[in-house]
């Protein structure tokens, strides 16, 4: 059995899929989906045919638009990395031996009964480590999508975040062994609510308590977790609702005219038009210094990983 150690390394090392035009969380999400089995005490190997319409759902909500179409994609590749090491599946040996590039279709993959799961080494560590399961939960959504998303994503996946923490190992340890990661600047988020004045460029919110901007939050345009760079030009003023919506891709900016896009996806009540909603086609509030502001290879990166595509209508 592996130690818990070896599992956190396990997942640090997993080839997430990139693309030239966005970045792609297939990996991410199906492990969270397999890490919520265990969790529950669920079989360690799931059929694709089960598996399927959970990691659908998941791609929809939290991936690029159309990311659902390619589902089957990480559940088959996933067994290359690490050489098996890490995930497992159950196939005949004809679909198994098959080149590298010879990917299965869906198709294929739900007639041949395919089934994959954590390996069983990992799969051991993971149900008798307490805390494990939530400790690995943390540095995958830490690693891969913004820290508004974090609680959506796990719920949706059947995560229990709250559980005991990882007592394993010896803490100094784990901090020791803990990967290399882009620390972000601490002050960005200063730098951004000052460039912007202080309010949200969406809605002008600008509540304080005493001299402390309050709900106020410096957004990433290109997620820090996609290697999007701490400088205002990639920076954002938004109220905590705004920003969740941001990253969420309900909404994104036009890269030329730097109007808000809310997606033909985000349905509001019979309030919808005098919320949220009411500022589709609005320009932002925009800093006084034209080298401050967004910059259109981040909203660019936004519209294509992030924005749930098509926008309303004007």
């Amino acid at each position: 059995m592996k130690s818990a150690i070896e599992v956190l390394n396990a997942f640090d090392t997993i080839r997430p899929a990139r693309a030239a035009d966005g970045y792609k969380p297939h990996k991410p999400l199906l492990l969270l989906l397999a890490l919520g089995r265990v969790q529950r005490g669920e079989p360690r190997l799931v059929p694709f045919v089960d598996a399927e319409p959970l990691l659908k759902a998941l791609l929809k909500e939290f991936g690029p638009t159309d990311s659902e179409s390619r589902r089957h994609l990480p559940f088959w590749h996933l067994h290359t990395d690490q050489d098996g090491a890490l995930w497992d599946l159950s196939a005949p040996a004809a679909l198994l031996n098959r080149p590298a590039g010879n990917t299965p279709t869906i198709g294929e993959l739900r007639s041949n009964h395919v089934a994959g799961g954590f390996h069983p080494d990992i799969d051991s560590c993971l149900r008798t480590t307490p805390g494990l399961v939530s400790a690995c939960a943390h540095r995958i959504l830490g690693k891969y999508f913004p820290s508004t998303l974090h609680e959506d994503i796990a719920m949706a996946a059947g995560i229990d975040l709250e559980e005991p923490s990882w007592v394993g190992e010896p803490v100094v340890q784990y901090a020791a062994q803990k990967p290399e990661k882009r620390r972000r600047n601490a002050e960005f988020r200063e730098r951004v609510l000052r460039a912007y004045e202080f309010r949200c460029c969406v809605c002008d919110f600008d509540l304080r308590v005493g001299h402390v901007p309050a709900g106020l939050e410096a957004a990433h345009i290109m997620w820090h977790t996609a290697g999007g760079p701490d400088i205002e030009p990639n920076g954002l003023s938004l109220c905590a609702l705004h920003h969740k919506l941001f990253d969420l891709g309900a909404f994104t900016l036009e890269p030329m005219t730097l109007k808000v896009l809310f997606s033909e996806h985000a349905v509001s009540g019979t309030r919808g038009l005098s919320g949220a909603l009411r500022h589709h086609g609005q320009s932002i509030h925009l800093p006084t210094p034209l080298e401050l502001r967004p910059a259109p290879d981040f909203l660019d990166w936004h519209l294509k990983s992030v924005f749930k595509k098509g926008a309303r209508p004007a």
